[in-house]
């Protein structure tokens, strides 16, 4: 079992006194039998007037803030203590029938699965794309379609950050072999909808284990990734961005049917478009060191 702590640090500059609407935040990690909140802290600054908490239509645990009176800047931190243990990947309790590629989900769990397996953006290359994982005309291992899958945009894309809000198009991806963990997260979604698989978005952190010197994707801001439903595995992690499958080092704080649902921050202020001077964001994911075990006294 590990303890990963995250401080998330967001503030917004302008460049007068500017009014401020209502504010929604997603931080609050998913309560699940893999990850378990210790704690958690927001500061806002200026001082809130209302923090009020709700369940969006996913589960999701989301505050929204009031803030009264106009100011020159906002800022918010989060700050989280959460207790993780490692899922190694598609449970080997998986269905027998959902084993081998194609397969089809049972009657009940399609009709709730519905809205995850449809492609909301369709498109020729990226069915073409998924297709290159599957065997012609035969039947393929599941978990080698997906896992391939997986390790294919990881090795094959350039990973770039981007400033601008949104998530590419899964077909520009595609094209420019490049994108951000969000737009890595949206093709694999997008790539296994085509296939008749249910998919889903997940929004929240990633450990980036220093010692270890390798390059894993995504530290210093929020981090993105999929899952992918499984009889009998359940919801299977999958980050494309890192080849990373499994729940390592990912830290779920929401899941949505598409990106656009599961914005870690979202707001308004009141005043001219001008005012608005810059952002700057800031997260650190640590882990906290395991307790040291007693020293054996001797006879």
């Amino acid at each position: 079992m590990t303890v990963f702590c995250v401080r998330h640090s967001t503030v917004y500059r302008y460049r007068r006194p500017v009014g401020f609407g209502v504010h929604e935040l997603m931080f609050r990690p998913r309560d699940s039998y893999d990850q378990r909140l210790i704690d958690s802290r927001l500061v806002v600054e200026p001082r809130p007037g209302a923090v009020r908490w709700i369940h969006d239509v996913f589960g999701n645990c989301v505050a929204r803030v009031k803030i009264p009176g106009a100011a020159r800047g906002l800022r918010f931190e989060t700050r989280i203590r959460v207790e993780h243990l490692t899922d190694s990947g598609p449970d080997p309790e998986t269905d027998a029938a959902a084993l081998v590629y194609p397969f089809a989900y049972g009657p009940e769990e399609a009709a709730d699965l519905a809205a995850t397996m449809r492609p909301h953006y369709p498109h020729d290359d990226v069915r073409r794309f998924a297709g290159r994982f599957v065997k012609p005309g035969g039947h393929t291992d599941t978990g080698r379609v997906l896992m391939t899958l997986c390790y294919a945009i990881h090795e094959s894309f350039v990973y770039a950050r981007r400033n601008a809000p949104g998530t590419q198009q899964p077909a520009l991806t595609l094209q420019l072999r490049r994108g951000t963990c969000r737009d890595f997260a949206l093709l694999m979604m997008e790539a296994v909808r085509s296939l008749g698989l249910a998919a889903r978005f997940v929004t929240g952190y990633v450990y980036v284990p220093d010692r270890d010197g390798g390059e894993v994707r995504g530290g210093g801001s929020t981090h993105a990734w999929c899952q992918v439903y499984l009889p009998g595995a359940g919801w299977v992690e999958f980050d494309p961005t890192n080849g990373i499958v499994g729940s390592r080092d990912l830290i779920r704080v929401g899941v949505a049917r598409d990106p656009a649902q599961a914005v870690p921050l979202s707001g308004s202020y009141v005043g001219g478009a001008g005012d608005f001077e810059g952002m700057t964001v800031a997260v650190q994911v640590t882990r906290e060191p395991a307790p040291a075990e007693p020293a054996l006294s001797g006879a």
